[in-house]
């Protein structure tokens, strides 16, 4: 077991994450989340670009109306004003901690060197972390985001 002092972001953060793109319609967004079985959701441009973490939450605050409603939206819409915090490969996993506790949230992004998007971190990644349930090599794989774009097929 690796203590959790020396683990980074880039441990413990899941690699593998479906991201969105800002003009994506919000009812995409959260069917994409349904299935995926996750609570937040990078959104994401065609650069890697990060806008904002966005959670189911946000969008059933941000939901006035029906189906029609979402389907015309983006989900740059939902996304707010409020501060975008994210954590660097390399931030140590204390760090990362306090980093979620000063921005009140249980999901921060991380960025490579360039500040593109590399994966994401939950609060159940960091559990997993200090309950020493981290799978695989620490560190180790490329980091790869996932760019999702559906088109919904409506009834003749």
């Amino acid at each position: 077991m690796i203590g959790t002092r020396r683990l980074t972001a880039a441990d413990v953060m899941s690699r593998i994450v479906l991201t969105v793109a800002p003009d994506e319609s919000p009812l995409m967004a959260w069917e994409l989340m349904r299935r995926a079985g996750v609570h937040h959701i990078p959104v994401v441009d065609g650069n890697r670009r990060l806008h904002g973490v966005l959670t189911r939450l946000d969008l059933a605050m941000g939901w006035s109306g029906g189906p029609a409603d979402l389907a015309r939206r983006e989900v740059r819409e939902f996304l707010g004003e409020r501060r975008l915090p994210r954590v660097r490969m390399d931030a140590p996993l204390d760090c990362v901690a306090a980093t979620m506790l000063d921005a009140g949230r249980d999901a921060v992004p991380v960025v490579d060197e360039h500040g593109r998007t590399a994966g994401i971190i939950t609060t159940v990644d960091v559990l997993r972390a200090v309950a020493g349930r981290i799978s695989g090599a620490p560190g180790r794989g490329r980091a790869e985001g996932a760019m999702f774009r559906l088109e919904p097929v409506l009834p003749s």
